[in-house]
Formats: C-alpha cells, structure tokens, sequence
C-alpha cells in the first residue's frame, strides 16, 4: 500500500486473533506491500494508539485503520464510534474486517460511518487477495487525508 507520490502508508490493524493477524503480515509481504503496518490487540490498545497514550507516545496517526469487530475489552464497533465521532480523528478511513457477515453488524457499522465493510475469507489466497484490493482501492484509487501531527 503505497500513495501515489510512493510513500508508505501508515495502516493501524486491530486484530485479536494471531492467525488473522500473521494472515493480513503475509499479505503485505506477498503484495510487496512498504506499509508501515501496526498492530493492537484489542480495543483498549486500539484507543491508546489513537490517542498516543502510553506505550504509544510518538507514534504516527495512521492513515488507515483495520478494524476487526470482535475485539476484547471494547469491541470494534466501540472503537469505530469513537473514531468518528472524535473531530481528531473521523477523517481516518476505517475497514471493518471481519470474520461477521451478520446483516445487523454490517448495518451498524455502516451506520457508525465506517467506509466500508469486509468479511475476512477463510482461505489463505482469498484472503491476501482482499487485502489487496483494499490497498488497490483506499491507497492506489482513492485519495487519503493529509496527514496531521
């Protein structure tokens, strides 16, 4: 994932689980993808980076957010609400990706102003493949925000 003018992209994925997390890892490497990627484990860390507090001080803003929904401690439609709802940082894009196809779930995160919505494929390839097409869309296609400090 990489913006036009080939700088790397901050991503933030929040994601409890460590296959999916290894899964979306070699994704990057398959895809050749220079991101920067980030990882916290639940929506507690996921709220800490955000807000740079503790442990994440000095670290970037992400440029986008992976966003599981069923996350220990506050689940992600907690953290997405609070995302958006916070002037500082709605402008991040959100993918919720997860493994939740419910009508109810995609409805409510949409509703929570995610832009958009994924359910993570169980094969390996299908997966990588996703995760592509969300860098070909969000940084090939698409223009990010500026980043702010």
């Amino acid at each position: 994932m990489t913006t036009p003018s080939a700088a790397p992209v901050d991503v933030l994925l929040v994601e409890d689980d460590p296959g999916d997390e290894l899964m979306t890892r070699e994704a990057f490497e398959d895809n050749k993808i220079r991101n920067n990627l980030h990882v916290v484990r639940d929506g507690e860390e996921a709220l800490d980076f955000l807000y740079r507090r503790g442990e994440y001080e000095g670290v970037p803003r992400p440029d986008l957010i992976l966003l599981d929904l069923n996350l220990p401690k506050y689940d992600g439609r907690q953290v997405l609400e609070k995302i958006k709802s916070d002037p500082d940082l709605q402008d991040i894009p959100v993918v919720v990706l997860t493994t939740s196809a419910a009508e109810e779930d995609i409805l409510r995160s949409y509703k929570l102003h995610a832009n958009a919505y994924v359910t993570k494929p169980v094969d390996l390839d299908q997966f990588i493949a996703a995760v592509r097409q969300i860098d070909d869309f969000f940084v090939q296609v698409v223009r990010l925000p500026r980043r702010q400090s």
